[in-house]
């Protein structure tokens, strides 16, 4: 027998006649389950885990507002979408609604192709969530696959995708825009996964053969993350490809300088070097924070943005803040 892989709705409602006509509407392309009260409807929502909820708001006892605010003060299902369906039309209602936490309204009685459609559409954001979610998992991955390969531990590159994203939030970025460089910042050095062993891992200093060969994991790492322009995968690839370019330009692989740089790149560099100075490696101690602000700063209009030192400089209680929290164990 064949898994119904259908999305599954939780219709709750305390009239059986309302739920028979949703289920009439609903039952060829979703999975159904029913509840006539708020208990039950929290109880199938916790333990079915369903994609959707439609929920009727005057109902004795719990009312749906009731239920709705419930739902979204628990981790488990915070994220699942309630559709309220009712028949109370007042706006004062429908802000309380959306105030509770609910994603759209259908008025009472129900027009089919409207249900179907809203059912529809939320599910489709859903899915878009998810794709999301896997997307920057995938993403994280390949970060973690680059640092097999290098001396460096994972906590470095957390540490620094979140010096990168402070410092973006403090260069007036967006919430959104900062977030998509915490999650683009762990593969900047996925191309060190086409870089040998021998020289990736080596104790002492590189010769100038060697050098040129590890000077080609930025190109590399562009090539991984292919032709992207845009979105997440677009951002990680300029930040792989000129992460080592310097304000001065005399930087690698292309030589640019100044502004021609990307700017996500900008502030991955100063994350990166920032992390590196603070952090023990193999050849060396952790450099004390001030030693190594003190650094940035003389490397400002050099090898770094100065307009993004200065940034920096006035962020670091936060920055200091995340490497209490993502010390090495």
């Amino acid at each position: 027998m064949m898994a119904d892989h259908r999305p599954k709705l939780l219709l709750v409602d305390d009239e059986p006649a309302n739920l028979q006509v949703l289920r009439h509407v609903l039952q060829d392309d979703y999975r159904l389950l029913f509840a006539r009260d708020g208990h039950k409807a929290l109880e199938l929502a916790r333990t079915e885990s369903p994609q959707l909820i439609l929920l009727d708001i005057m109902m004795p006892g719990l009312s749906g507002l009731d239920v709705c605010r419930l739902l979204k003060s628990q981790p488990a299902t915070r994220q699942t979408p309630v559709i309220f369906v009712t028949a109370l039309a007042d706006t004062r209602d429908e802000t309380e609604g959306f105030e509770a936490g609910a994603v759209d309204y259908i008025a009472k009685p129900i027009s089919p192709p409207v249900v179907r459609a809203r059912v529809r559409t939320h599910l489709s954001l859903v899915r878009a969530e998810e794709l999301r979610e896997t997307r920057l998992q995938i993403v994280q991955r390949l970060g973690r696959a680059a640092e097999y390969k290098d001396n460096e531990t994972g906590w470095h590159v957390v540490r620094m995708s979140h010096y990168s994203q402070l410092l973006a939030l403090a260069s007036g970025w967006s919430e959104q825009e900062a977030d998509d460089l915490l999650h683009a910042a762990p593969m900047h050095d996925i191309g060190k996964l086409g870089i040998p062993d021998a020289i990736l891992q080596k104790p002492g200093p590189l010769t100038e053969a060697e050098w040129t060969v590890m000077r080609r994991h930025p190109t590399i790492g562009a090539e991984i993350l292919g032709d992207h322009t845009t979105g997440l995968l677009g951002m990680a690839r300029r930040i792989a490809l000129a992460h080592h370019e310097k304000w001065d330009g005399s930087g690698y692989p292309e030589g640019l300088a100044g502004e021609s740089i990307p700017i996500e790149a900008r502030i991955v560099a100063i994350a990166d070097v920032f992390d590196a100075l603070t952090s023990v490696r193999p050849y060396k101690p952790a450099w004390p924070i001030e030693q190594a602000v003190e650094h940035l700063q003389a490397q400002a209009g050099r090898h770094f943005d100065p307009a993004l030192v200065e940034r920096f400089v006035t962020a670091l209680p936060q920055m200091r803040e995340v490497r209490e929290r993502f010390l090495e164990e």
